[in-house]
């Protein structure tokens, strides 16, 4: 049978992150929004909008994403905000110069200046949920989490979450401040972090799997007769099963697609079976 955590009929549709700000559980991935040219900028507005209009209240973007102007996009296509929308960015990579290519950077004076940046472009006072993107090995890591809760501090984040980190730097990181949330590759046929998903679940901090339905969508499997015993797609089981796998996941599917936005929204309202669960969850256990 599988532990608790992984046998549940009914899971919440909101997590608080953070223990205080209420988010429903399936977000959107904003990384493939297109940002040029301007007619395929204006498809990446639409579904933007089409997205919180849905009642997706959870976005996650990146500096990274086409240097800032994902950023830029949302804002564009958003502010002002709904009150109840939280756009999560994330700093920690310098994009390519004269000479150098793009690189992670976890200096605490550029972690700042990102974060300066990230605020004006998303035309906020204060960052809901701000992710270090990439851990720099060159830098200890008590300097670059401790940047960032020196601008929780000054108010310029209200969270702190942290991507693609092992189950020690977690521990590390939260002996220094709180974190809300860890975001890293993860999926029903990707299960690399499972002990990462473990330690977030035992802890209470949100999980947001990047990469959250591929390779389900294109591999033949299990998946594959799950979707086609419910009626439904490859990639709605995906994210079904996800769901189901932790009160404490929080996907973010991305797409520049209104149609497979609909599709991976509609996700959120599919159940599996106690035995399709099983299934799913014993095709890439570690």
């Amino acid at each position: 049978m599988p532990s608790e955590g992984r046998d549940r009929s009914v899971t919440a549709s909101t997590f608080d992150i953070g223990g205080e700000r209420a988010v429903r559980r399936l977000g959107f991935g904003a990384m493939h929004l297109p940002v040029s040219p301007a007619q395929d900028r204006e498809r990446g507005i639409a579904v933007a909008r089409h997205a919180v209009r849905l009642g997706v209240n959870l976005i996650d973007t990146a500096q990274l994403y086409s240097w800032g102007r994902n950023e830029e996009l949302l804002a564009e296509a958003l502010h002002p905000y709904p009150a109840e929308l939280l756009v999560a960015t994330k700093v920690g990579v310098a994009p390519p110069g004269p000479g150098r290519q793009a690189d992670i950077d976890g200096r605490p004076e550029f972690l700042r200046s990102q974060v300066d940046e990230g605020l004006r472009r998303l035309r906020l006072d204060r960052i809901e949920l701000l992710q270090l993107h990439r851990v720099d090995t060159k830098v200890p890591l008590a300097d670059q989490v401790g940047a960032l809760a020196e601008l929780r501090t000054a108010g310029k984040i209200a969270h702190i979450g942290l991507s693609e980190v092992t189950v020690a730097q977690l521990a590390e990181a939260g002996k220094i401040t709180e974190i809300a949330t860890v975001q890293n590759r993860y999926s029903v046929l990707d299960r690399e972090y499972e002990d990462v998903v473990d330690a977030c679940a035992a802890a209470g901090i949100g999980f947001m799997p990047w990469r959250p339905v591929h390779p389900a969508t294109v591999t033949p499997g299990e998946v594959t007769a799950v979707a086609a015993e419910l009626d439904a797609t490859p990639a709605q089981v995906a994210l079904a099963w996800l769901l189901r796998r932790t009160p404490v996941m929080l996907p973010i599917p991305g797409t520049g697609s209104l149609a497979h936005l609909e599709e991976n929204v509609a996700a959120a309202e599919l159940s599996l079976t106690d035995e399709q669960f099983v299934r799913l969850d014993a095709v890439a256990r570690p």
